[in-house]
């Protein structure tokens, strides 16, 4: 197996159960009682059916739903890779920051009262 990629971590692929456990075997690592070999920042994850595992890392994943829905996470994304699917906290005010035409906050600062 040397000088052969056993994983590809950038496009993970769906990967046969016994291709999965000859890789547990190899890398001397154990598949998890609910089905998830990890391997760092890519995660095996076992299907329901339990006939293959899919490729899952924080942006990517090999199993139909995220096939279907481009752009989106799937479950699998979102249960093991939880932060990677949170929206950064902003901090500061809440104020907008555009400005109106002129460089004024709002209509009224150009009006004059005239007495």
């Amino acid at each position: 197996m040397i000088g052969r990629t056993l994983v590809q971590m950038e496009n993970p692929t769906t990967q046969r159960t016994d291709a999965v456990e000859a890789l547990a075997s190899y890398l001397g690592k154990e598949i998890s009682r609910d089905g998830v070999l990890d391997l760092g920042g890519l995660k095996l994850v076992k299907s329901n059916k339990g006939d293959a595992f899919y490729g899952v890392t924080a942006t990517k994943c090999s199993c139909p739903s995220a096939a279907y829905r481009p752009g989106q996470t799937c479950k699998h994304q979102r249960t093991h890779f939880p932060q990677a699917t949170k929206p950064a906290m902003e901090t500061g005010s809440i104020r907008p920051t555009g400005k109106w035409p002129g460089g004024h906050n709002g209509p009224m600062d150009e009006c004059k009262v005239v007495a």
